[in-house]
């Protein structure tokens, strides 16, 4: 099944590129390799602002993880311009803005990783590192960077 089709299936419109908020570009294509640079969660446009632990639930990050996800997708589908390119999701890393106390940063990351798995099946399948730190830009709860492989 086209990635595309899928996407149609799970009531997923992709979106633009976001423009970066600092001194880098919002993705880097090398030989057969796409590096997304981190992408943070939005809610309505803006930072989803919020630490795990504190003030947000490991239910509540992983759904802000699920939508970071959308936006990679977005993102990597300007960078090679058809989704269906992608022969593998390699690798995604991902901050969780979370106090020192909170260990479920792996089951916020799958909020990302259930959807990039759902989204391209097998291809989807990934390695991946979930990280706790005390803040991320913007005061964002969850920050996620990919890397895919293009056949």
């Amino acid at each position: 099944m086209s990635v595309y089709a899928r996407l149609t299936e799970l009531n997923i419109t992709l979106p633009p590129v976001a423009i970066p908020a600092a001194a880098y570009v919002p993705f880097v294509q090398t030989g057969n390799l796409v590096f997304l640079s981190g992408h943070i969660a939005k809610k309505d446009g803006k930072p989803w602002v919020g630490q795990l632990g504190k003030n947000m639930v490991t239910e509540e990050g992983r759904t802000a993880a699920r939508q970071v996800a959308i936006d990679l997708m977005g993102t990597l589908h300007a960078a090679v311009g058809d989704l269906n390119r992608v022969k593998r999701i390699v690798k995604l890393m991902s901050l969780v803005n979370s106090t020192d106390a909170f260990t479920e940063q792996h089951l916020v990351t799958n909020g990302a990783s259930e959807l990039l798995g759902d989204v391209f099946g097998d291809k989807g399948s990934h390695a991946r590192s979930a990280f706790g730190v005390a803040q991320i830009p913007l005061g964002a709860c969850v920050e996620i960077e990919l890397i895919a492989e293009l056949a």
